[in-house]
């Protein structure tokens, strides 16, 4: 995610995030598989991953939309924004990107049935407990219990392929949410104003008690 803090230094961020992109865009996913082997995985259904107050999903808008078709549901009863931001001199608060709603700190789409979109599952989900590294591109992991699991070929360089195009598509909406991005003067906390989310596709402005 782009801090909001930074996005005043459009060109060097945007220098920064043209050579991540190529970089990105090198990476061998044959040479990814065979660490992920190495490292042992299998995704074991236990749901932890959609638990708990500290798991944020992060989605783009294509993931949102496509949610939308699968659910019926609308933007807002998809995501919503961070809590964390700045308050604009009218009273707005500005913040960054979507997650994923909650319910009683669960995903809102995780039942005791297991995920209601899993075949519409954003990429964080399809590629946790794996992420990589926006500068190197080094291959990363959060805690799981299916580490250590066999892995067969096929699936190793299937969950590779989709880590680069992850990695990839969150550069590219970096880039966008920068050159959409207009600064604004920074104000006090206030309960007046709009909440406004900035992505790749510009602005998105809505009430807050929404």
């Amino acid at each position: 995610m782009t801090d909001i803090n930074f996005l005043a230094d459009k060109k060097s961020h945007l220098i920064d995030l043209f050579q991540e992109l190529e970089t990105a865009k090198e990476i061998s996913v044959k040479e990814l598989a065979a660490q992920i082997r190495q490292i042992g995985f299998q995704c074991m259904r236990c749901g932890d991953c959609c638990i708990g107050e500290d798991n944020s999903v992060i989605v783009f808008p294509s993931e949102i939309r496509l949610i939308s078709r699968s659910t019926g549901d609308f933007w807002l009863e998809i995501v919503e924004p961070p809590k964390l931001g700045e308050w604009d001199l009218d009273g707005n608060f500005h913040t960054l990107e979507w997650r994923l709603k909650k319910r009683h700190l669960s995903c809102k789409y995780y039942t005791l049935h297991g995920c209601m979109i899993y075949e519409e599952r954003p990429l964080l989900c399809r590629t946790y407990p794996f992420f990589l590294t926006h500068i190197k591109g080094l291959l990363c992991f959060s805690e799981c219990n299916g580490f250590g699991k066999e892995i067969r070929n096929e699936e190793s360089e299937e969950l590779a392929d989709l880590l680069v195009e992850r990695l990839i598509q969150e550069i590219k909406e970096s880039i966008a949410l920068i050159e959409k991005f207009d600064g604004f003067e920074r104000g006090t906390p206030s309960k007046e104003g709009l909440c406004v989310v900035h992505d790749s596709e510009g602005e998105h402005r809505f009430n807050r008690d929404i």
